[in-house]
């Protein structure tokens, strides 16, 4: 279930999200995943939309009262809970099929975020302070997302996520899952621990089923560099081809003018 609760005393608590992988993946819902989750997607655009008003409403309140409200620190946690569990399941982390917005105990996908005191000047530049977390979550999003295509193609053929695209695609999910934490002021803890919590052949007497903590497999930590360097070409590529194409436009549409 979503757990919300104060904030640790011995500093900001770091948002948690635990996603348990299944055995296996039943392959018709690999094959329809996307088509699957659309209604999904249409509530998920429609909740985005409160959770900008909300967050607002939000920020104002948390520069005065140093902490945000409960009723929406509470909204907040439950949208980016929701975004979570429907993102673990397109980048086909879980195959059991997403509960709308609100949790379910014994869904595989857990979000643990704890709401406390919130450092004013913090908040205040906090669009700022989140841009470097919001690029690195935006290069290996896109990484995974040049990749995503194949991973489905995985995941179909064989009926299971292999290990390294669990870790990775996990990777992806929990980093975003802490940068929006952070951007809807959920917490202070600034979003960290890209490559995971411990390395799984550091650690042989405790290999993770789960998420939490993310013990990654080599493998995995390959994948997640991959994944960044593809982000990185990929943005770097569409911001080129952006670039070049716009004066064009813009001058084909002042000589339309001119004339």
């Amino acid at each position: 279930m979503m757990s919300v609760q104060p904030a640790e005393t011995d500093g900001p608590f770091r948002p948690e999200l635990e996603v348990t992988p299944p055995e296996r993946q039943r392959r018709w819902t690999v094959l329809l995943r996307l088509i699957l989750l659309i209604p999904h997607f249409i509530v998920l655009w429609l909740m985005s939309i409160a959770a900008t008003v909300v967050v607002i409403i939000g920020w104002f309140a948390a520069l005065v009262l140093g902490r945000l409200p409960d009723w929406i620190s509470d909204f907040l946690a439950m949208f980016i809970g929701y975004q979570a569990r429907v993102a673990s399941s397109y980048m086909l982390l879980v195959d059991e099929y997403p509960p709308f917005v609100v949790s379910q105990p014994d869904y595989p996908v857990q979000v643990d975020v704890r709401p406390g005191e919130l450092n004013r000047l913090a908040v205040f530049f906090r669009i700022i302070l989140v841009i470097p977390a919001a690029i690195v979550s935006a290069v290996v999003a896109q990484g995974w997302g040049v990749l995503a295509f194949f991973i489905w193609l995985i995941v179909l053929v064989s009926g299971r996520t292999p290990r390294p695209v669990f870790d990775a695609s996990a990777a992806v999910l929990r980093y975003g899952f802490r940068t929006n934490a952070y951007f809807y002021l959920l917490t202070g803890a600034y979003p960290k621990k890209l490559f995971g919590d411990a390395r799984a052949e550091d650690n042989p007497p405790r290999q993770s089923p789960g998420t939490r903590p993310l013990v990654m497999s080599k493998g995995g930590r390959v994948l997640l560099v991959v994944f960044i360097v593809l982000g990185v070409i990929s943005l770097v590529t569409n911001g080129a081809v952006q670039s070049v194409n716009q004066p064009d436009f813009q001058y084909q549409y002042e000589y339309a003018y001119g004339r």
